[in-house]
């Protein structure tokens, strides 16, 4: 049992660094094209960051309460997850794409930066990966 709750807390830790890397490196990326090329630009980086942010927050808070369903209704034939959570696993999809919509119609911002900014969710995945391979190494030194 000790080994699952490790398990769950290193989880835990992964999930937090990559929703705060999401938004640093994201927003770190709007800040230097705001200043060095385009204003336009680096505020729709800045927006694909958010939605990216809001994108990864929602889809893990989801699994979460499947999980705890599933936890739950260990013994029962079939667990039953509120509609809600489908809601929300869909609801992600459409902010996003009504989202994209509004910035680049009506706010003239170029939907080229708003992907670019969305693309920050992957950045930070990457960097906590990377930081989880040098924990790993570092703890197998040690």
């Amino acid at each position: 049992m000790p080994a699952e709750i490790q398990v769950h807390d290193t989880s835990e830790g992964a999930s937090r660094r990559i929703a705060w890397l999401t938004l640093a490196l994201g927003f770190a990326a709007a800040l230097v094209w705001f200043l060095a090329k385009s204003h336009r630009q680096g505020v729709g980086i800045a927006i694909g960051t958010a939605l990216a942010w809001l994108n990864y927050r929602w889809l893990d808070q989801g699994l979460g309460a499947f999980v705890t369903v599933a936890q739950a209704q260990e013994g029962s034939e079939q667990a039953r997850v509120p509609a809600a959570v489908y809601w929300k696993f869909a609801g992600r999809y459409v902010l996003i794409g009504l989202a994209i919509y509004v910035t680049v119609h009506y706010f003239t911002v170029p939907l080229v930066a708003v992907i670019f900014g969305l693309l920050a969710l992957g950045a930070g995945v990457f960097a906590e990966s990377l930081y989880e391979i040098f924990a790993a190494f570092q703890s197998s030194r040690g």
